[in-house]
């Protein structure tokens, strides 16, 4: 199937929403690390989102530019052409963005887009994430009005993260404390200053404690009842049942329980990063251990071509982070939930 048009996209999120399943959104550095989570989610027979950060971007663009725009742009073209091969339907979405950053990543993606809707084209993403955390509320969810206006005309969703999520993700950081918690009164500010839906969609990453990166038990504290509170408080000052579509950021992991939470309470998409970066170095890892004397010229000797070869472990790397994409399907229950 081709990438997901801005109905398909539209229609996976309300399917996930009333199916009370959410979608992992997988980031991908790479065209081997996007087939693998595209292969992925066409064996567990769902569909899906792949996104690309900043820093992925600008990894993207090669190390010469540096460019992340460019990066971006090649990947997602790519992805346009590929992901025609799998059986499931896949939005495109960019991860973290910060204030210094957007003029440099995320408005010039709308912006091409915006020149692709006005040609009878589909955007190039379907959505893009503001990250506001780092700023004070206002000026967050004042900057998120304007992109809101700007993706709404180009069909495109926009993801807020309007308080801080801990731990680092491509260089903003948040410290683990008392802090990383939604308030009822941040949910009602967001509500009235970017809409329920009138003014264009929008996802919503709300902070229930959640932390970037893996911690050992005890590290976090996750409040995913959290966000039924957040649904209530909103819902009772404006008159519409679970007004929000969340987000769960920080999200490798999390125990089975905390999950399963967040899906009863709105969740439809959840970004998975530092599992799946896992999942692909670790046969990586083991294949060079293991054929040492083959990857490396060892004591004048000429090594085995086959061994280095980077499609050798490179399809080991694919298959292990495939397999944890399927696994995240059916801890998010979308395995088996693709639009027929």
């Amino acid at each position: 199937m081709p990438i997901a048009t801005p109905e398909v996209y539209n229609e996976m999120l309300d399917r996930a929403k009333a199916g009370k399943f959410a979608y992992p959104a997988i980031n991908v550095t790479s065209s081997q690390t996007l087939n693998a989570a595209l292969r992925g989610f066409a064996e567990a027979e769902s569909d899906g989102i792949v996104q690309i950060s900043t820093g992925g971007a600008e990894f993207l663009g090669g190390q010469y530019s540096k460019d992340m725009v460019s990066g971006a742009v090649a990947l997602a073209e790519y992805a346009h052409i590929i992901a025609e091969k799998y059986p499931v339907n896949i939005a495109l979405h960019t991860d973290h963005c910060p204030k210094d950053k957007l003029d440099g990543y995320v408005r010039p993606l709308i912006a091409i887009s915006e020149e692709r809707v006005k040609a009878g084209r589909n955007p190039l993403f379907q959505s893009h994430m503001w990250d506001g955390s780092a700023e004070t509320l206002a000026d967050n969810l004042s900057i998120a009005q304007e992109l809101l206006e700007r993706t709404r005309a180009a069909k495109i969703i926009l993801e807020v993260e309007i308080t801080p999520t801990g731990g680092e993700e491509d260089g903003v950081s948040h410290e683990i404390n008392d802090e990383l918690y939604t308030t009822v009164d941040d949910a009602i500010r967001t509500a009235e200053a970017l809409g329920l839906g009138e003014k264009g969609r929008y996802l919503l990453a709300a902070s229930f404690g959640n932390v970037h990166g893996v911690y050992k038990p005890g590290n976090v504290v996750l409040r995913p009842d959290l966000l039924k509170e957040l649904n209530d408080g909103v819902a009772a000052k404006f008159g519409k049942a679970s007004p929000f579509d969340f987000v769960f950021h920080g999200g490798s992991g999390s125990t089975e329980q905390e999950i399963l939470t967040a899906l009863e309470n709105g969740v439809v998409k959840m970004n998975l990063d530092t599992d799946t970066q896992y999942a692909f170095t670790r046969p990586v890892a083991a294949h060079m251990f293991q054929n040492y004397d083959g990857v490396l010229k060892v004591d004048g000797e000429v090594g085995n071509k086959k061994a280095y070869d980077p499609r050798t472990w490179g399809k080991l790397a694919e298959a292990s982070m495939a397999a944890r994409v399927l696994q995240a399907t059916q801890n998010l229950r979308s395995a088996g939930n693709k639009i027929k």
